[in-house]
């Protein structure tokens, strides 16, 4: 009878895991759809000429500050870890964290200051065209 019963509760155990399963799907999630930039600016229209995308995976230590600098062309991206402060010339402030989204001021000068205790990690997607930098550094007269 011990037996018996020990079986029974295993089929209905095994049975349960069986029907509990969902079915395998497709989950996606939109982290950004836009025609502008984080601070509302327009983002342009695509430069004429050969496509060209470049994916960089960022990592900025703690306490670090990116040199002042401007992007020529539309990009996105995404923080994996960590959080990060972008600030543009003008004063103008977005506080960035894990697994959220980012779409690019474009042609505008800012820079990044990863002010918290851990490494930040994002991941940015460029849109731009062969013989077009990605990212352009200040000199001291900007």
């Amino acid at each position: 009878m011990n037996k018996l019963f020990c079986l029974v509760c295993s089929m209905f155990l095994l049975a349960g895991q069986v029907y509990a399963k969902e079915p395998l799907a497709v989950k996606v999630d939109v982290l950004a759809k836009t025609s502008s930039s984080w601070n509302g600016s327009a983002l342009p229209a695509y430069e004429e000429g050969v496509a060209e995308v470049t994916i960089l995976r960022i990592a900025i230590p703690p306490g670090l500050r990116l040199p002042l600098h401007k992007h020529p062309v539309i990009n996105a991206g995404v923080m994996l870890k960590g959080e990060l402060t972008v600030t543009t010339k003008k004063g103008q402030v977005l506080h960035l964290r894990a697994g959220e989204p980012i779409v690019e001021v474009v042609d505008t000068w800012h820079y990044g200051k990863n002010e918290g205790k851990e490494t930040a990690e994002l991941i940015v997607f460029y849109a731009g065209v062969q013989g077009v930098p990605i990212t352009v550094k200040a000199t001291e007269g900007n």
